[in-house]
């Protein structure tokens, strides 16, 4: 049996940008992730052993959003081949990773990118 897993308004400080400022003095971040994943009977009979552990989902994104880069579809890039490296049952991921008050001349409230793997 198959699920989603997903984690929505996850919120980093990080040093995501093509400008200097925005790698030394950082921006506020929003993260959402679903993971369709395997499920298994054990999770219904409420053994974590049965599914993905999100505890572990979450580690594996706040570490990735430590690592500045230029662009979010690096970021995003890297966290999606993460979560399918790293999660056995991990079917596809899709994340949408958020830069609030992006650097674009304007009013804007954020830029947003999604990336969407299945696992080959």
């Amino acid at each position: 049996m198959t699920g989603k897993i997903t984690l929505e308004g996850l919120e980093f400080h990080a040093y995501h940008g093509i400008y200097p400022h925005e790698r030394s003095s950082g921006n506020k971040f929003e993260v959402d992730v679903s993971v369709e994943t395997d499920i298994h009977e054990s999770a219904f009979q409420d053994d974590l052993r049965g599914t993905l552990n999100y505890e572990e989902l979450y580690t594996l994104i706040k570490e990735e959003m430590e690592k500045p880069s230029k662009l979010l579809e690096t970021v995003a890039h890297r966290i999606v081949e993460n979560i399918l490296h790293s999660f056995v049952g991990a079917k596809s991921a899709e994340i949408k990773i958020s830069k609030f008050n992006p650097p674009i001349g304007g009013v804007c409230k954020k830029a947003s990118v999604v990336v969407q793997r299945n696992k080959s």
